[in-house]
Order: structure tokens, then sequence, then C-alpha cells
């Protein structure tokens, strides 16, 4: 995602590019501490993967020194670390190659390391330019989402192929991820009638494939500042707004009957705004060409779109 440009002036303003002589100390800092992040999750679902039937058998059984020094779960850390922080860097290289492309200034990307389910709240650029030109504004939005779905879609069908299929009671314990539509058709090709007390337990490339899917589909929310947002205000225009709210009105709805975390997703709308600065050639219709990846980008969404990312969340569920 990209911060949120300045209102464009009456005339275009002529900026510098990025200069890799300028101070990058910061964005090095959080990518290295972001490896680390997501190498130490990587280490928990690793040892989840590999122990998920000795767990469920045994649910006192404690981690020991030797399973964490096990070379096959610090091998399979990395690998989550290096697929996910790939899969990331992918998608905000497309914003900023996209911005060099039009020279717009624009930074290198910066990750945000946590502790989280995930080891990371994801990277971000920074626009340091107004974007004053509709396909500019195309570009660039589109440009990372297409991206991190093309390096998602292998890393999820790789590590479906390698993933577990284990009795529903092994997995109950743990948490329970949606399945995006992409996700079902994927697993639906590999695993061909698996019994319904039977789940799949996810290899830790293939909990990196999902989380590629999930960034994918929260860039592509037609809001604000988002890419999705960018997309849909360059199809669309000031009509834009009218799909912005109907998104604030499904998400609360979303956050009663599947995912709390959809509340947030309405705060986020309202703080953003429904309103999209505008470009100077506003009324300047798109490309068919770039219209046609428009409409691929919103198949994308629907492909990678997850109504409930963790199941049991729902508002019901927790009062």
């Amino acid at each position: 995602m990209e911060e949120k440009n300045k209102e464009v002036a009456s005339q275009e303003v002529r900026v510098l590019p990025f200069s890799i002589k300028k101070n990058i100390w910061l964005n090095i800092l959080l990518f290295v501490l972001t490896i680390f992040s997501t190498f130490f999750v990587g280490i928990n679902l690793s040892l989840n993967y590999k122990y998920v039937e000795v767990f469920a058998q045994n649910s006192e059984l404690s981690l020991d020194l030797e399973m964490l020094l096990d070379p096959q779960i610090i091998l399979l850390s990395f690998i989550y670390a290096v697929v996910l922080l790939g899969i990331l860097l992918g998608h905000e290289l497309g914003h900023f190659l996209t911005c060099q492309y039009y020279k717009i200034n624009a930074t290198l990307p910066y990750f945000i390391p946590f502790p989280n389910l995930i080891g990371t709240f994801g990277a971000f650029i920074k626009i340091k330019s107004p974007i004053t030109r509709k396909q500019q504004l195309f570009d660039i939005g589109v440009a990372g989402p297409l991206i991190g779905f093309i390096l998602s879609v292998p890393v999820l069908v790789y590590g479906l192929s390698i993933s577990k299929v284990v009795p529903t009671v092994f997995s109950k314990e743990g948490l329970v991820l949606g399945e995006p539509l992409i996700l079902k058709i994927i697993a639906g090709v590999i695993f061909e009638n698996i019994p319904s007390d039977y789940d799949i337990f996810l290899h830790p490339v293939a909990f990196a494939g999902w989380v590629g899917i999930l960034v994918t589909s929260f860039n592509l929310f037609p809001v604000g500042q988002l890419d999705g947002g960018h997309i849909s205000y360059a199809l669309f225009g000031a009509k834009s707004r009218n799909i912005t709210r109907l998104f604030l009105g499904i998400f609360i709805v979303m956050g009663i009957f599947f995912w709390v975390g959809w509340f947030l997703w309405a705060f986020i709308i309202l703080f953003l705004g429904l309103r999209h600065p505008r470009v100077m050639d506003e009324e300047t219709p798109l490309s068919p060409g770039r219209k046609l990846i428009g409409y691929v980008v919103i198949l994308i969404f629907f492909l990678s779109f997850i109504p409930d990312p963790i199941k049991g969340f729902k508002l019901f569920d927790i009062l």
C-alpha cells in the first residue's frame, strides 16, 4: 500500500526520482528485523507442522531444546521467512519500480517487524510527490497486487502439494484459517476426495502463500489510498466513492457474521475518507488494455478474498 498523496495542484510538479545515495539505513534495519521476526514465527509454524500428530496425541508434551534446534525446523523456518518476505518485497517493488518509470519520487519499502501470527505487519513505500495522471495512478496501484498475486499462487500450489492431510481432531486445537476461492480450487485439484473428518494442515510454505493471497485481497479493497482505491478511482472516477460506501456497509455486516476484524477495516475506511485525491486528467478514460487489466485485478480480488481469515472470531462467537 502507499501513503496518502497530496491533493493535485493546478499544474504538475517535477521532482527527482529516488537515488540510491539517499539515506536508507532505516529501510535496511527494518528489513533485517523483519527477517528475524518472521523466522521466529516460522519456528512455531514448522514445529506444529512436523509434530502435529505427536502434539494431538499428547497435549501435555512440552517443547525441548532438541526440537528447537532440529536442523529441519531451522531450515523450514528460514524458508518460510524468505518466501513470505519475497512475496511482500515483490509487491512493494512493483509500486517502487513503476514510480521510477514515471520519475515519481518514492522511497524503498519499509517493512514492519512484529511477532504476530505471520511475523510482520507487512510493508509499504512512501510516495513523496503528487501523482497527477490517471495512467500513472492506475499503473502504480495495479503493479503491487498483480506481482504479489503472481508470486503467491505458485508458492501456494507447491506448499499445498507438501502439506499434510490429518484427522480433524489433530488440528481442532489450533487456529483454523479461512480459505480464499483460489485455495479451494488448488486444494480441490491436489487433494481429491478428502474425508469430511479430515483437514489440510498447511506446510509453512503454503502458509506463506496464504498470507500473500490475504495481503493481496486487503490491498485491493477499493478504499482511499489503498491499491484498490487507486484502481477503482482510475476505472470509475467519482463513482468510486459509492463503491467505498458500499464496502463500509459490507465490512460492518461481515464483522457481525464472519470476523470481528472487519470492524477495524470499517474504521480505517472512515479514517482514510471516502474521497480520493483528484488527478489532472480525471475525465480522460483509461486505454482498453488498462481497463482489461483492471477487470482482471477485480477477478483476482474475488479469488483472493477471505470472508473469515481466522475462523471462530465472529461477533456472536466472542459474545
